[in-house]
């Protein structure tokens, strides 16, 4: 079987359309719309909202609004923030981590974000087969890692094809399945006798709002560190940034919400599970595979391209089908029952990277990261940096001090920003 994908051999090199380890060229930068679809595709993920159900559960309807503005909005910006960067280097997360790191500890992050993002990968087959199986009344394992498999081919396949692919299954799936949410949401309010009658809800549990809030900006925060390597396709900075802005200011949000009024008017979080309940089993494995098959594919395009900048290759597409046979082999033993809690403490870890890369981007590279330049093989200055700041959000996470990606991201943008612009003015200094 011939693998669906755009890349040509030049010689012995194979060429990557999708230009996983070096800038973007301006011919290659897609539109607005083609940019807004793919983000949107990739946020509008269905087991956000079982974030959504545990703040549904605990706040009143007032209450949750605030909490998921304001948890979007510290989402938003710090993505819109690494999107802008994407878009004016035309650069992957990992490939600017060489600038931000070195050459060698760029590593760090291509295992940090590869890694993550293998894990989530395998979560998400297991999701499908587990739920499938529920759905259906299946008993057999192998009935359930049947699905499991060809759903992984299916992804996998998609980020073969690389932006294009994934901006086809966004296009398609995406409208479909917000039209969907939104019916279910009509209903729900049918249920509890409209808004006022959701208004009346009490809350069942308790969270803080610092707890809360966490959750809004944990739901995303280490996917959106990788939000550049779609960005870098936008044209402008400006458009990279509102693209930004629809798909984890408003997809993100929006199925945060209706994860909540799920929780809130039927008891259950996640809509596939809503319509089970409604007896629209037909519906909801529509929801499920359309969803997590775009998102999937999203998260196979992100280990690919990390892998090629991990192993310094010009093409992702054999480590999109290593990472896939990996995260598939994840789920076929049940990952999904034990890795949930290891995925969300890296996300204690990752956002440090993403305020790493925004301070020194700010005080050393605006003018532009030269490709080709001769990069030293660590950074050390801003691996300590990285290393404090995961450090201090770690320590947040444990005490349930503040919102602990908040803390993580801006300690390390602050301190890089001091140091790279202490080394430029050393540098200035030094040419004078």
């Amino acid at each position: 079987m011939s693998i669906p994908v755009d890349s040509v051999t030049t010689g012995a090199e194979v060429v990557d359309p999708d230009y996983p380890v070096t800038p973007v060229p301006l011919h290659a930068r897609k539109s607005f719309l083609s940019l807004a679809v793919v983000l949107l595709g990739f946020t509008v993920f269905t087991p956000t909202m079982l974030a959504g159900a545990q703040l549904g559960a605990a706040f009143t309807l007032s209450e949750l609004l605030q909490v998921i503005l304001l948890g979007s909005l510290v989402l938003g910006v710090y993505v819109a923030a690494l999107g802008w960067i994407g878009a004016r280097t035309g650069l992957t997360t990992v490939v600017m981590s060489r600038y931000v790191l070195g050459q060698r500890g760029a590593k760090l992050a291509s295992i940090l974000l590869g890694g993550t993002q293998i894990g989530w990968y395998g979560v998400v087959i297991g999701t499908i087969g587990d739920l499938t199986a529920q759905a259906l009344e299946w008993e057999s394992y192998p009935a359930r890692a049947t699905v499991m498999v060809l759903a992984s081919v299916l992804m996998c396949l998609t980020a073969c094809y690389g932006y294009r692919g994934m901006f086809w299954v966004s296009a398609i799936s995406t409208p479909l399945i917000l039209i969907l949410a939104f019916w279910v949401l009509v209903r729900s309010l049918d249920e509890v006798g409209g808004w006022s009658g959701l208004a009346d809800v009490a809350p069942s549990t308790t969270l803080t709002w610092s707890v809360a809030i966490t959750t809004v900006v944990g739901t995303f925060v280490s996917a959106g560190t990788q939000a550049p390597n779609w960005t870098r396709f936008a044209r402008t900075g400006r458009q990279a940034v509102a693209a930004c802005a629809i798909g984890f200011l408003i997809g993100n949000g929006l199925m945060i919400f209706f994860g909540a009024t799920g929780a809130m008017t039927f008891g259950e979080g996640d809509f596939v599970l809503v319509l089970y309940n409604l007896g629209l089993v037909g519906w909801g494995l529509f929801l499920l595979f359309g969803n997590l098959w775009k998102s999937n594919a999203d998260t196979a395009y992100a280990f690919g391209v990390a892998g090629a900048e991990l192993f310094e290759k010009p093409s992702k597409l054999p480590f999109v089908i290593g990472g896939s046979v990996i995260g598939t082999v994840l789920a076929l033993v049940g990952v999904q029952n034990h890795l949930v809690d290891y995925l969300v403490l890296l996300g204690v870890f990752v956002p440090p990277l993403g305020g790493v890369i925004i301070g020194d981007f700010l005080a050393r590279w605006r003018a532009g990261m030269p490709e080709g330049q001769q990069l030293a093989p660590f950074h050390w200055v801003n691996l300590g940096v990285y290393a404090f700041a995961s450090a201090l959000a770690w320590l947040a996470n444990e005490t349930g001090f503040f919102i602990p990606p908040v803390i993580g991201v801006l300690v390390a943008l602050v301190l890089a920003l001091a140091a790279g612009r202490s080394t430029a003015g050393r540098s200035a200094t030094g040419a004078r």
